[in-house]
């Protein structure tokens, strides 16, 4: 079933404790939409600059990843984020921020896309989400990411937003501080009651928690030995998960359960270089077979 991602584009410029890559491909879209592409067609919807280079655009469309959506600008910058990772790999400071292209983005859904079945809405303001929201009145399932800065600034809009979307992705900082609430159940429960019928918090090396009406539950991290650079991680699981669930275009317990541990098997490559780098280097068989040893490990 037709997937749509709309979200940043982006160059990042990544500092970790032994290496720094500058200028690399990222952005919430650009994770998620590589990822989802392992399982679904995905249509990725986000602006960028003149300085975006064409080759870029190729690598996305090379995996099967449609980009009419990708709005260049004119006279514009694509938007840059610059960040530093503790040692412990988990803990990162953001240096730089600058928005560019993304500060008066108001985005306008080409027709194929504004049809989409299954559609994401990557981190961004809650007014630019609940704007593409107004534009897939069929969607079947709509699913956002948030962040720290709106529940702080734009808590009233994130509050509407809630109350019209279908799922919720967040980490447990971001969780606790919505409901300000440091006990993370009572958080994913609290957050529940604010409208969306279910709530994934990430937890980083520590796996995600599955919150519904109906069940919570736990699933480990992949237990990667190799973690270079964890950007855009969070990005690829939601880009796993919804792509698995387009392709079985089903959303009973089971196929979601399943769908989230697909979305943490495919994080776990991420991590393990900078940018696309090891995504590029693998294939939806890779992909399965990590799934069948994960599956493996969590059985007793």
């Amino acid at each position: 079933m037709p997937l749509l991602v709309v979200g940043s584009v982006a160059f990042d410029t990544v500092e970790t404790p032994t290496e720094t890559r500058e200028n690399v491909l990222g952005g919430s879209a650009v994770f998620f939409s590589y990822a989802a592409s392992y399982f679904s067609s995905v249509r990725l919807v986000g602006p960028v600059g003149e300085d975006w280079p064409e080759e870029h655009t190729r690598l996305l469309q090379q995996q099967g990843i449609d980009t009419t959506g990708l709005q260049v600008v004119p006279g514009g910058k694509t938007f840059r984020w610059r960040g530093k990772y503790l040692p412990n790999m988990n803990d990162r400071e953001t240096l730089e921020v600058h928005l560019n292209v993304l500060s008066h983005y108001r985005p306008e859904l080409p027709e194929p896309a504004r049809r989409a079945k299954y559609v994401f809405l990557a981190n961004g303001s809650p007014e630019t989400q609940l704007q593409v929201l107004e534009q897939v009145p069929g969607a079947r399932l709509v699913v956002a990411d948030t962040m720290d800065l709106w529940i702080r600034e734009t808590h009233d809009e994130l509050l509407e937003l809630l109350r019209r979307i279908d799922g919720l992705v967040l980490n447990d900082a971001e969780a606790k501080l919505l409901m300000d609430d440091e006990n993370l159940v009572r958080a994913g429960q609290g957050v529940l009651e604010l409208g969306p019928r279910f709530v994934i918090i990430k937890k980083g090396e520590h796996g995600a928690m599955f919150f519904s009406r109906h069940e919570t539950y736990v699933l480990p991290a992949y237990p990667t030995p190799r973690v270079v650079d964890p950007t855009g991680a969070g990005d690829s699981f939601a880009g796993g998960m919804m792509g698995y669930l387009a392709s079985e275009d089903k959303l009973d317990p089971a196929t979601l359960k399943r769908a989230m541990a697909y979305g943490i098997v495919v994080a776990s490559f991420t991590v393990e270089d900078f940018s696309l780098d090891r995504m590029r280097a693998i294939g939806r068989h890779d992909v399965d077979d990590r799934m069948a040893h994960y599956q493996q490990m969590l059985s007793f």
